[in-house]
């Protein structure tokens, strides 16, 4: 399974770097690198239905969980029905 958040759908991506020398000639490219996202496993209770479910978020979606609850975040995302 890939690491993506439930929630946000949020996944690593391919990131370049350029130096200031390439903005001025654009020579010497610095090459692509793999920025991860945040992801982590977490456990959480939803108490409209009396059960908790393991799932892999983002630590922005873990902070959306605690501003909105469980269940209205997880409903609007369609995890839950």
């Amino acid at each position: 399974m890939a690491k993506e958040c439930a929630v946000t759908k949020k996944r690593s991506k391919v990131a370049g770097g350029y130096s200031n020398r390439v903005r001025a000639t654009q020579f010497n490219p610095t090459g692509k690198r793999r920025v991860k996202a945040n992801i982590q496993n977490k456990k959480v209770f939803i108490p409209e239905l009396g059960k908790s479910l393991k799932l892999k978020l983002s630590t922005k979606a873990i902070k959306t969980i605690a501003k909105n609850g469980a269940y209205a975040t997880l409903k609007k995302a369609g995890i839950i029905k």
